[in-house]
């Protein structure tokens, strides 16, 4: 089987060299467009493919998990999966295995062409902004556990149909275990969306009370009971910006009002807005708006 290295100029724009490794169509049952089965430390897409290294792949896996912690790494975004939870990953995604994680459960592959296009955009199979992890519940577990074994018996079964029967039904059950799919994954990425939101509420309000005496993105995380990674999501999905950032910009609205509605010295408004030393402040507020404080209330005045 062939692999291939994207390289600058190959035509996904990256130019990264990162090694791109091909549907093992060779290692499927009939050489379908598909496998499933139970995960296993020999489970390899290529001879030369060491897992634990970054690479990409040019199909669909989706890996339902019976045990856990398993760390694993998606776009070089580092996730941690537990017992029941599915991670997916989608065609051109880097991702590696991890070396100290013990990966137990079904795993999934399929060849991008084996499903008609209705049932690809039914699906969602190229929806890169849908979360790779996801945590069912314990009725949707259910249904997506029923679904996947019947998915592995009729993959297994090769005796029973013709190959082009088999590869229809095939079609079908998987069909059956995307959809299903699919809709916990669009429910999470909602789900997240509004907590996103509610962290960002959460954070705007603790800013507009606190940015007077608190610039620290850490000191508010640690308050609202978020990680910092979770804070800098919801601020970024909320406002494009980062939390600092955020801080930071209300800070200089504050201190503009200052110095365009009031005659406080520059070095008292520096204080009023967090900065004990005036340079510290004019320092910042140059950073910010390309101009000293001073300069900023002469053009008002």
């Amino acid at each position: 089987m062939a692999d291939t290295t994207i390289q600058a100029g190959d035509g996904d724009g990256s130019g990264d060299g990162i090694r791109t490794f091909p549907f093992p169509i060779e290692l499927s049952v009939c050489g379908v467009g598909m496998q499933v089965g139970a995960m296993d430390a020999d489970r390899i897409w290529h001879a030369d493919a060491p897992l634990d290294r970054v690479h990409r792949i040019d199909f669909h896996v989706v890996m339902l998990f019976d045990e856990g912690p398993v760390h694993h790494m998606i776009d070089f975004a580092e996730y941690e999966a537990a017992a029941g939870d599915i991670l997916w990953i989608r065609p051109g995604q880097v991702h590696r295995f991890s070396r100290t994680s013990e990966y137990r459960g079904t795993v999934l592959t399929m060849q991008p062409g084996f499903l008609p296009r209705a049932t690809v955009e039914a699906t969602g199979l190229y929806r890169y902004d849908l979360p790779p992890l996801l945590h069912p519940d314990g009725p949707q577990l259910a249904g997506l556990r029923t679904a996947l074994n019947q998915l592995q018996r009729e993959y297994e079964d090769t005796s029973t149909l013709p190959l082009s029967l088999h590869t229809a039904v095939l079609r079908h059950s998987l069909t059956a275990f995307l959809l299903r799919l699919a809709h916990l994954a669009a429910s999470s990425a909602e789900a997240a969306r509004q907590q996103a939101d509610t962290t960002f509420t959460l954070f705007r309000d603790a800013v507009e009370k606190g940015f007077v005496t608190n610039h620290s993105v850490s000191a508010y995380a640690d308050a609202l009971g978020y990680s910092r990674r979770t804070l800098v999501r919801a601020v970024r999905a909320a406002t494009g910006q980062t939390p600092k950032g955020f801080i930071d910009k209300r800070v200089v609205l504050e201190a503009k009002r200052l110095l365009a509605h009031t005659d406080l010295p520059i070095g008292r408004v520096g204080a009023a807005v967090g900065f004990p030393d005036a340079a510290n402040f004019s320092k910042f507020f140059h950073q910010h708006t390309d101009v000293t404080p001073a300069a900023f209330r002469a053009e008002l005045r």
